[in-house]
C-alpha cells in the first residue's frame, strides 16, 4: 500500500495531512489536560469526518482500477458527496467560541481555526481529486472550464449540507438510518424557499465564501 501511495505521488501529501491532524489532536489534548475539561475534544471527531472524503478520493487515485469500475466509482462518488460537507462544517464550530471559558479565548480561537483549516484542506484536496477523476471521464471536446463549474456547484451543495448539519442536526449517516425524515426536511425547504430564507441565505453566502477560498487555492496552485 505504501508503495502504491508513493507511486501515485501522494506520500508527501499524506505525511503532511497526517502531521496536521496530529498537531490538532495535540492542541485539543493540551487544552484538556491544562484546563481539566473536555471542551472541544469533539473537534477530533469532526476532523475525522472531514478526513473521510479525502480518504475516499485518495483510494480512487491510488487504486487506478477503481476509476474504471462502473459500480465502485459511482458508489465512491456518492459517499464522497455525502461526507464532503463535513469538511467546511468545522468552520461553524467557531460558534462555540466563548470568552470566560476554561482557556484564554485566543487559544480556543487558534484551536478551532487549526481544526477548520485542516478540515478545509482535506475537503479541497478531495475536491481536486474529484476534478481529476471527472476530467478523465468527461470527453475532451467539452469546454475545459466544465469541471471547475461542477466544483463550484458542489461547493454550494456542500454549503447546504453544512446548514442541515448545523441547524437541522442531521448527520451524514442519517441518509441510511432516517432517509424519509431527512428528505422530508430537505424537500420542505426546496419547495418553500421563501419560508426558509435563513437556510438559503446561509447556503448562498457559505457557498460564495467557499468558492472564494477555492479559487484562491487554484490561483496559488497555478502560480508560476
Amino acid at each position: 500500500m505504501f508503495a502504491q501511495i508513493k507511486k501515485a505521488r501522494r506520500w508527501h501529501e499524506t505525511l503532511f495531512m497526517g502531521g496536521l491532524s496530529l498537531l490538532c489532536l495535540g492542541f485539543s489534548l493540551f487544552r484538556c489536560f491544562y484546563s481539566g475539561t473536555r471542551g472541544f475534544l469533539f473537534l477530533n471527531w469532526n476532523l475525522f469526518l472531514a478526513f473521510i472524503p479525502w480518504a475516499l478520493t485518495s483510494f480512487a487515485v491510488v487504486k487506478v482500477n477503481v476509476q474504471k469500475s462502473k459500480i465502485i466509482l459511482p458508489l465512491l462518488m456518492g459517499f464522497w458527496l455525502l461526507f464532503f460537507p463535513n469538511a467546511p462544517y468545522v468552520l461553524t464550530d467557531l460558534f462555540h467560541l466563548r470568552s470566560g471559558a476554561a482557556m484564554p479565548i485566543w487559544y480556543d480561537l487558534l484551536l478551532i481555526l487549526s481544526f477548520a483549516w485542516t478540515s478545509l484542506l482535506f475537503g479541497f484536496l478531495s475536491l481536486w481529486d474529484m476534478e481529476f477523476i471527472l476530467s478523465q471521464k468527461i470527453k475532451k471536446n467539452i469546454a475545459p472550464f466544465t469541471v471547475p463549474l461542477i466544483s463550484m456547484g458542489l461547493l454550494f451543495i456542500g454549503s447546504f449540507g453544512v446548514y442541515i448539519g448545523r441547524y437541522l442536526r442531521w448527520n451524514s449517516w442519517d441518509i441510511i438510518t432516517k432517509p424519509f425524515h431527512l428528505f422530508s426536511d430537505i424537500g420542505i425547504r426546496v419547495l418553500n424557499p421563501l419560508e426558509h430564507r435563513s437556510a438559503w441565505g446561509m447556503t448562498l453566502f457559505m457557498g460564495l465564501f467557499l468558492n472564494i477560498l477555492y479559487w484562491s487555492f487554484r490561483l496559488i496552485k497555478k502560480r508560476p
